[in-house]
């Protein structure tokens, strides 16, 4: 049976995506078939881990997704460890009018999960108080801070990793507070340029852009296994609990053409590999190639990204566009979400402010001259499209504005995770449609 942790931090910035790819690759060199996941709506993170455990990395969102799909979809990854990486801190997610605390954050998972947590705390900027913070999160974390309005999570938080640690006398001042408050230090990570990964505005950059990656993490898992106990870190992990796997989203085809490549990279593992279990065929194909969608395909699905950095290569490809005009002109359903909708629209001003020709497949021009932040998860009830009549849960993250559209054929109507009506979001026309949100669940 597999076994499991749940690898937090008290905040964002602790460094804790890099310390999970370490992990994972210093526990392959030993030999262990190492899986990973990914806490919420991310899809930058696990493309690190799956790089480090040659594994694809799931998402596993609190908010979005139902304790049966949680649980089944963990139960799935097999192999010997699965980690589960958090997102912001640990008590960090959806606001809730019933509860001060964040819905679907790190801390529900585990819950959910019934996995110890393991926290990563950038040590740079502290010491002895570290100890005293992280004490005060361990008994929330069990349940016995008196959080009202039913958050009692009933976790374990089994250990300590200290990361970018300054020096040994650092560590130790580090090591004597923790120990006065029987907090068990895993490991103490110092500050090494090796554990750095550049970032842009959606988060790191994406490890398909690394060339470097593979001798990176190999670094990386050096660095680690030198200063985590590995052998007590693997020791503090629970069984994951066997779990039959949900139905997933209905697929748009039978034959599904997804667009793969590092402008088009965002696609949630599980919703692809629900398809598959549907019996769908999926069929890859790269826009930024100059590949077009397979012939046979009754469905076309074109995810995020970062179309904005390729928007001229993009407006190039005349295979690529002639391929999805083809499959528009035989019937296929076309779906695009968020940098996927973009690109099916008529224009996309990039961050320069030169405006590139879309597909014009749906009337919106997008722009990230005009940049604006939009983030927050979605209720949306659809008013087409390909995923049936129930309502789902989605999310929004981009800095694109829409510059002109028509709202005469929307997509969803979406209000937040408050319930706040936003409206209606996407766009129709016949069968080709998309919309900034991407679908969860």
């Amino acid at each position: 049976m597999s076994r499991g942790l749940v690898i937090a931090a008290p905040a964002s910035g602790a460094g804790k995506t890099m310390i999970v790819a370490g992990l994972l690759a210093a526990f392959r060199a030993r030999g262990l078939d190492m899986r990973a996941a990914k806490s919420g709506p991310d899809y930058i993170d696990p493309a690190f881990h799956a790089a480090a455990s040659g594994r694809e990395c799931v998402n596993l969102d609190a908010w979005a997704m139902p304790p049966a799909q949680l649980r089944g979809l963990a139960a799935a990854q097999g192999g010997d460890v699965l980690l589960v990486e958090g997102a912001m801190g640990l008590f960090d997610g959806a606001p809730d009018v019933n509860t001060p605390m964040g819905r679907g954050a790190v801390a529900e998972l585990a819950s959910v999960l019934n996995l110890p947590v393991v926290l990563v705390v950038d040590a740079s900027r502290a010491a002895q108080t570290v100890a005293p913070a992280l004490h005060g999160l361990r008994l929330a974390l069990a349940g016995r801070a008196g959080a009202s309005g039913g958050d009692i999570y009933e976790q374990k938080m089994a250990g300590v990793i200290l990361n970018r640690v300054g020096s040994a006398r650092h560590e130790a001042m580090l090591r004597a507070a923790l120990g006065h408050y029987g907090l068990t230090v895993l490991g103490a990570v110092p500050r090494d340029a090796v554990m750095a990964q550049e970032s842009r505005h959606l988060g790191l950059v994406q490890a398909g852009e690394d060339a470097g990656l593979p001798a990176r993490l190999a670094a990386m898992a050096a660095h680690v296994a030198a200063h985590v106990d590995l052998d007590a870190l693997r020791a503090v992990a629970a069984p994951v609990a066997p779990a039959p796997l949900p139905v997933g989203l209905p697929p748009p085809g039978q034959r599904i053409a997804v667009a793969r490549d590092v402008a088009f990279a965002f696609a949630y593992p599980h919703m692809l590999e629900g398809w598959r279990r549907a019996g769908a065929q999926v069929m890859p194909f790269s826009p930024l190639a100059d590949e077009g969608p397979a012939a046979e395909a009754d469905a076309v699905f074109l995810p995020g990204g970062y179309p904005e950095l390729h928007a001229g290569q993009i407006a190039q490809a005349g295979r690529f566009r002639a391929g999805m005009v083809a499959a528009v002109a035989r019937g296929a359903t076309v779906y695009g979400e968020c940098g996927g909708y973009m690109v099916l629209g008529a224009g996309l001003v990039d961050g320069d402010g030169m405006r590139h020709e879309m597909l014009g497949l749906l009337p919106v021009e997008t722009s990230f001259a005009q940049r604006k932040l939009t983030l927050g998860y979605r209720h949306l009830s659809p008013l087409g499209g390909p995923f049936g009549d129930a309502p789902r849960r989605g999310h929004e993250f981009h800095y694109a504005t829409i510059v002109r559209e028509d709202p005469e054929s929307p997509l969803w109507r979406a209000t937040d995770s408050l319930g706040v009506e936003l409206g209606t979001v996407g766009q129709r026309r016949g069968r080709v449609c998309g919309a900034f949100a991407h679908v969860i669940a």
